[in-house]
């Protein structure tokens, strides 16, 4: 895999400035979640390219070009991706110092790095990245019942997992009271992950929390 050595030193000495700095708390579930905020839950793509070439051209681009965000978070995906996941941290930091923490770009970029650290096993580090961004939006989104699910229960925290699991039953109890459904409903879930989430809903199965 070929990264410049200019741009790998580049980011390597940039201050790792991330949405998940600092200590972040979670909120407990509200009723619902039907908003789909479909800005955030897209990837980040500059370029339609992929493999090498893009990770080529990419690097190009941020060599001569001081404020390219998405540039930037594609290459650390492409970076985590592959296995080089402090190369990635650094991308991602990159990204974050030159986005507007309002924009649609912003969380675009949180929810993805958030999976990227998800799939690198740091867990704490993606239920950080997507606290960041459930605390800085005034929605009541889709993807944060299932995701928030995942990472508590990779992170053992089984009660509050099984408590936004049934966020996810009472916004739409004919998707999510089984699994059957979950391939259609988390298309871009690994087996891995729509498995992990499956155990959650086992749980919540022999024994639904109340709700308030």
């Amino acid at each position: 895999m070929l990264i410049r050595n200019s741009l790998l030193a580049a980011a390597l000495a940039a201050a790792l400035v991330s949405g998940a700095a600092g200590a972040q708390t979670l909120s407990k579930p509200v009723e619902f979640y039907f908003d789909v905020d479909g800005q955030t839950t897209k990837p980040v793509i500059a370029l339609r390219e992929t493999g090498e070439a893009a990770m080529e051209r990419l690097a190009k681009i941020l060599e001569r070009k001081a404020n390219a965000p998405a540039e930037a978070a594609q290459l650390g995906h492409l970076a985590m991706d592959a296995g080089r996941a402090e190369l990635g941290r650094q991308l991602y930091a990159r990204a974050f110092r030159d986005v507007d923490s309002g924009s649609s770009l912003w969380r675009a970029i949180n929810w993805n790095y958030g999976w990227d650290l998800y799939r690198a096993g740091a867990y704490e580090d993606a239920f950080k990245q997507w606290t960041v961004l459930h605390n800085a939006r005034s929605v009541s989104a889709a993807w944060m019942p299932p995701t928030f699910a995942v990472a508590l229960w990779q992170l053992g925290r089984k009660d509050e997992a099984l408590q936004w699991y049934a966020a996810a039953v009472r916004t739409e109890p004919d998707l999510w009271r089984g699994t059957s459904r979950y391939a259609e409903l988390l298309p871009d879930w690994r087996d891995a992950e729509r498995a992990t989430l499956a155990e959650v809903q086992q749980a919540w199965a022999a024994n639904p929390p109340r709700w308030p």
